[in-house]
């Protein structure tokens, strides 16, 4: 059983909710205003730098596996994403769509990292701050390569009849100025809350069974169950925390496009 209550016996309750929920997120010994979200930002990014640091710092001319693999990787957001979405111009904007890749798929795979079991990315102040980003991004492409003329694309479509373009202008302004980072933030946030508490509700309550077998009986055998379809779904997470990975990166680059080729 699971309660949430100011005061909790241990002694008669199987798993006592925090009475702050801010409990959660902090840290044993507390440093500063750092907290555990914090201090996993921190390692995510660490994660990401040491990876292309020691697969490049010695590229060889016959590569190693890890240098293969992440060759692979590097090649795959650049030729497939960045130039394959964007076109010639994204070459240039490879190592930031690189970069937000590899920073979401490590900040996702906390939520099946044992000991860590927390994907950053379910905070939604960070996947709003990187869709906030890729909104600047993609708005100062827009007005670099068209100038004032980007919003007058949004107000005015080319390519849409006369008719309804005072329609589809206002459709368009709002859709791109508002609704994209709100859209790419909360896509990400919904996704990841969702896989990760169902992991830890059939996990745990998996554990909880398990451990009260001998008061509860045979009814605890039902924990094994549990637990076993929530290693189902932990390798079910494993693909969502990869596919969202690449769905920020791809709609990125998307978005990026539209602003270079507003025609398209």
């Amino acid at each position: 059983m699971i309660l949430a209550v100011p005061e909790c016996n241990v002694a008669e309750v199987t798993i006592c909710a925090p009475a702050n929920v801010n409990e959660l997120f902090e840290l044993p010994v507390r440093i500063g205003q750092i907290n555990r979200t914090v201090l996993l930002i921190f390692l995510a990014a660490f994660i990401v730098m040491a990876v292309l640091y020691f697969a490049y710092r010695r590229p060889r001319l016959v590569p190693s596996k890890f240098q293969a693999a992440v060759d692979a990787l590097v090649a795959f957001i650049r030729d497939e994403v960045a130039v394959g979405i964007i076109g010639p111009e994204g070459i240039k904007y490879a190592p930031y769509l690189l970069a937000l890749f590899l920073f979401v798929l490590v900040g996702n795979l906390f939520e099946i990292t044992p000991l860590v079991n927390f994907p950053i990315t379910s905070r939604i102040a960070l996947p709003a701050f990187l869709a906030i980003l890729t909104w600047v991004v993609f708005v100062v492409a827009g007005i670099r390569k068209q100038g004032l003329a980007y919003f007058g694309h949004l107000l005015w479509p080319p390519g849409v009849p006369t008719a309804l373009k005072p329609l589809v202008g206002v459709i368009e302004l709002v859709s791109t100025l508002l609704v994209r980072p709100f859209s790419l933030a909360v896509r990400l946030f919904a996704n990841l809350v969702a896989g990760h508490v169902m992991l830890v509700l059939l996990l745990v309550s998996g554990v909880a069974f398990i451990a009260a077998i001998p008061e509860v009986g045979a009814k605890g055998l039902f924990g094994f169950a549990w637990f076993g379809l929530g290693l189902a779904i932990w390798v079910f997470e494993l693909l969502v925390t990869v596919l969202q990975a690449y769905i920020f990166t791809l709609l990125s680059a998307v978005y990026i496009q539209t602003s270079l080729h507003p025609e398209h």
